[in-house]
């Protein structure tokens, strides 16, 4: 044990570019980010300064445009800084704290979109008794619970990996802190408890999954069976939205679990890392605004008040 040297810091990807394609790959993610940050901010000030939105739909997506606005600062911010800076090292508690934000922000969003299709069941399937079921303090503890399982299966994951020091190699073929390069730097027993906390991830986000798409089965048979054209267009114009939103996720998941770990740093594995940590952020907004047309219309009340210029009156 004496001649095992305990790793303090790891080394993240670098592609062997030179330092004028290091400045613009860093300048083209804060551009990225910007835009992220812009489209997730104007949904959650929309929300909260809005009274007129006040229905538990438009609460759900102000939550998870908080989740997209802190989803992409997780990883992207550092990876700026390090780009320009030249510097490709991260500690061992910046790793840990990244992985840590990423997998809570990730349980917590699909747990929303959960929540998110069981109220739309509510109000399409049981009009009537939405009020009844679907209540303020009901929206708050929904809210709650989401926020609440993505922190205990976060505090889960990042502590059978983070259990025993790595002495191992210590560099990772990302520009972030991934899982699975994690797991291919640590101990065998780590990777074997890593893998039954996954197994049994899996199993509940396929019940979830099940559930989810249930909801908007249920959802869709109830509308076409009615003669309305009206219910059949405030069913598209509410549901579209979160099932893109969705399919953007799940898209994602499918990326982040099916790609190989890299065993060499490579503009595809650098491709490959971007896309679920910094698509949806950046999708999401766009898909809310233009969409649904109550946000749209809030934010253009939004704007009118921000840039309206108050008239004076000059008198002689």
């Amino acid at each position: 044990m004496s001649n095992l040297t305990i790793v303090t810091e790891f080394i993240l990807m670098d592609i062997k570019s030179s330092w004028e394609l290091q400045v613009v790959q860093g300048l083209l993610f804060l551009v990225v980010y910007l835009g992220a940050l812009t489209g997730n901010l104007l949904t959650v000030t929309v929300r909260v300064t809005d009274p007129r939105l006040n229905s538990p739909m438009y609460y759900f997506i102000s939550n998870l445009s908080l989740i997209g606005l802190c989803y992409v600062s997780v990883t992207v911010p550092k990876f700026i800084a390090n780009s320009l800076a030249d510097n490709k090292s991260i500690s061992l508690t910046a790793c840990a704290a990244q992985i840590f934000l990423f997998i809570f922000l990730s349980t917590t969003d699909f747990a929303f979109l959960v929540v998110m299709s069981c109220d739309h069941c509510v109000a399409f399937c049981h009009p009537l008794h939405y009020g009844l079921i679907i209540t303020p303090h009901m929206c708050t503890q929904a809210a709650g619970g989401c926020w609440a399982c993505g922190l205990v299966y976060s505090a889960i994951h990042t502590g059978t990996i983070f259990r025993l020091p790595f002495t191992q190699l210590n560099v990772i073929y990302q520009y972030f802190c991934d899982v699975s390069q994690i797991l291919r730097l640590s101990s065998s027993d780590v990777q074997y408890y890593e893998f039954v906390v996954l197994a049994v991830g899996i199993c509940i986000a396929i019940v979830c999954s099940v559930l989810l798409f249930l909801s908007y089965i249920n959802i869709f048979s109830t509308v076409l069976s009615m003669n309305s054209m009206e219910a059949h267009n405030k069913a598209l114009s509410t549901c579209t939205p979160q099932l893109a939103v969705l399919l953007i996720f799940a898209i994602s998941g499918v990326i982040d679990v099916l790609s190989p770990s890299a065993d060499k740093a490579s503009l595809s594995s650098l491709l490959t890392g971007m896309f679920y940590p910094m698509v949806p952020p950046v999708i999401n907004p766009l898909i809310y605004s233009l969409q649904n047309r109550e946000i749209n219309t809030a934010l253009g009340r939004m704007f009118n008040r921000c840039f309206e210029f108050p008239t004076r009156v000059f008198y002689d």
